[in-house]
């Protein structure tokens, strides 16, 4: 019997539950680049150790031409409005994107193709696709969504395809790749309930896949447990404390908390979802009253058959901050203002102090002040964990166009990296270095895999874990398809030799837990990830070689021909 196979990047992560916080705050910033000739309102880590960054096309030229003298066709915009970033060099290279990707969405594919939905006016349906090389370029398929999405949220599917959900003036989900040319957009009366006339405060909604295959979705104040397949809610869960909005243009951040596996299933499921803005904040912001911003945070079990919001209060308000799964399980949160809302010059006072959340710690003490950074990051900034440990920021741009004089915050074009306390030089001696696999390999769902790690200091074998994490689609404060697992089998760590050490773990056997994709790969000892090795990348396999061409779509401007998934696909998938 031929058995699907998808793929996974996963780069291991051995750690031990996170310490409580400590008094002085930690974590330092590195200016690595003063320009990259964009706003960097949208990234993707890619399996590249490159990171797809863009703006949007809709405001004239950018400070990056395009290489060789092109320009856009039909028009006189010679410069780019996407770059990649590689870390490694840490320089940039131009792209060039043909329609607007303004406020658009997207999804990291099984192949490690970043597909891009939507965004504006000639955007609104076209699917976008990059695939990273030294000299690839963004393809674009006009019509390859049902309706417009503006403000949509994606997220990748247990079969390898993806679900964009909402957007501006759409209250509906859709899939991509289409299984049939007649597939088309179901309703989704939930986006129409959380959504307020001229205001929305539902938009972007934070969604994440639970490990029984629904969707969890929240929206403005509250939250559904949704089966895609059958269209149905299947759970309503209560209304946060408080009732105020969570959404664009109100952007709170939400996470989806780190999920251990104990014999092969998760038994707790919990969402996190931080800051916002008051329910007036909007109407009031573009009246020239800027209402400060949320310091609460709500953590719901998700999957407890009767579940309830805890709410705890953050040492900063903020609204517009992004929250980052870390390594070693913590939480980042990051960039964002503390009073007004998101939206054109609709955000004041800008919270430069990142916090980490420490989710094991008791309530009280969860949160751990960073050192502050000295540059704006408002509207439209993002954020992605590399797989060096440090966290990569750009962007703020609240204007309607480029503005770098007379303004309260200028557009910003600097790329930064943040690097938590982790990444201190003081911590050499306890940071492991993985011996072996060194480079990319193969395995399935359910596997059991050897990890073998060296670490200068004495290493307690009871205090290793093994954990797995998604790289996501950053923007507008939300990382999309962020995810991070820890994986059973920790407690086998055994010494090999003198400061050698061996670890087998177990890969997660199902795609509601795992959906087949890429994942970062790091090693942590004491709350101190490994130093970056080669290529940590591990490739999953899960698919049969007749839908080759779903896989690797993306070098190609047709979908198996035909811009839909075969027959063969359809057949197997359900296997």
């Amino acid at each position: 019997m031929t058995f699907p196979f998808f793929l996974f990047y996963i780069f291991l992560i051995l750690l031990h539950a996170p310490p409580c916080p400590a008094a002085a705050p930690g974590g330092s910033w590195s200016l690595l680049l003063p320009s990259i000739g964009i706003s960097a309102m949208h990234m993707q880590l890619l399996p590249t150790d490159r990171v797809v960054i863009y703006d949007r096309t809709d405001f004239g030229a950018s400070n990056i031409s395009l290489p060789y003298g092109k320009c856009r066709p039909n028009t006189t915009d010679c410069t780019a409005h996407s770059v990649e970033y590689d870390v490694a060099s840490n320089s940039v290279r131009p792209l060039m994107v043909l329609t607007d990707v303004w406020c658009s969405s997207g999804t990291l594919m099984p192949d490690g193709s970043l597909v891009q939905t939507g965004g504006w006016n000639d955007g609104d349906h076209v699917v976008r696709v990059y695939k990273s090389c030294d000299g690839c370029d963004w393809q674009e398929i006009p019509s390859g969504l049902s309706q417009q999405r503006w403000y949509a949220t994606n997220h990748l599917l247990p079969d390898g395809r993806q679900i964009i959900i909402g957007g501006r003036r759409s209250f509906s989900y859709e899939f991509y790749p289409k299984i049939s040319a007649t597939e088309n957009a179901p309703s989704l009366p939930f986006l129409v309930q959380t959504n307020e006339p001229d205001i929305e405060n539902n938009l972007y909604p934070f969604v994440f896949l639970n490990t029984d295959g629904n969707f969890f979705i929240y929206a403005n104040d509250r939250a559904i447990l949704f089966d895609y397949v059958r269209n149905q809610v299947i759970k309503t869960y209560p209304t946060i404390p408080g009732g105020d909005p969570r959404n664009y243009p109100s952007t709170g951040s939400a996470v989806l908390l780190p999920m251990r596996i104990v014999q092969g299933e998760v038994a707790s499921v919990e969402v996190l979802i931080c800051g916002g803005a008051p329910k007036e904040a909007y109407i009031n912001a573009n009246k020239g009253k800027f209402d400060g911003a949320l310091d609460t945070c709500g953590r719901i079990t998700i999957s407890d058959p009767d579940p309830q919001w805890v709410m705890e209060t953050m040492p900063l308000a903020r609204v517009m901050g992004d929250m980052l799964l870390l390594p070693n399980g913590g939480v980042l949160i990051i960039n964002g203002g503390a009073t007004g809302v998101a939206g054109w010059e609709l955000g004041r006072d800008p919270v430069l102090t990142p916090l980490i959340y420490n989710p094991d710690c008791p309530v009280g003490s969860r949160f751990e002040m960073q050192n502050p950074n000295t540059i704006p990051r408002m509207y439209h900034s993002t954020a992605v964990l590399l797989r060096d440990g440090r966290v990569l920021v750009g962007g703020s741009n609240p204007h309607d166009k480029y503005e770098f004089s007379d303004v309260l915050y200028p557009t910003e074009l600097s790329l930064e990296a943040f690097l938590p306390a982790y990444l201190d030089p003081g911590s050499s001696g306890l940071r492991p270095k993985v011996i072996s696999p060194k480079t990319r390999f193969k395995v399935q769902h359910g596997q059991r895999m050897n990890i073998w790690f060296k670490v200068s200091c004495p290493v307690d074998p009871n205090r290793v874990l093994v954990t797995m994490v998604a790289p996501p689609f950053n923007t507008h404060s939300f990382s999309m398809n962020q995810r991070l697992l820890i994986l059973e089998g920790g407690n086998t760590t055994t010494a090999i030799a003198k400061s050698h050490y061996k670890v087998t773990v177990t890969v997660p056997t199902s795609g509601n837990i795992a959906p087949a994709g890429n994942y970062i790969l790091f090693v942590v000892h004491q709350d101190i990830p490994s130093e970056v090795m080669d290529d940590n990348a591990l490739r999953i396999k899960w698919a049969p070689e007749s839908i080759k061409c779903f896989l690797e779509l993306f070098g190609r401007d047709q979908y198996c021909g035909d811009g839909y998934l075969s027959d063969d696909y359809r057949s197997q998938s359900t296997l």
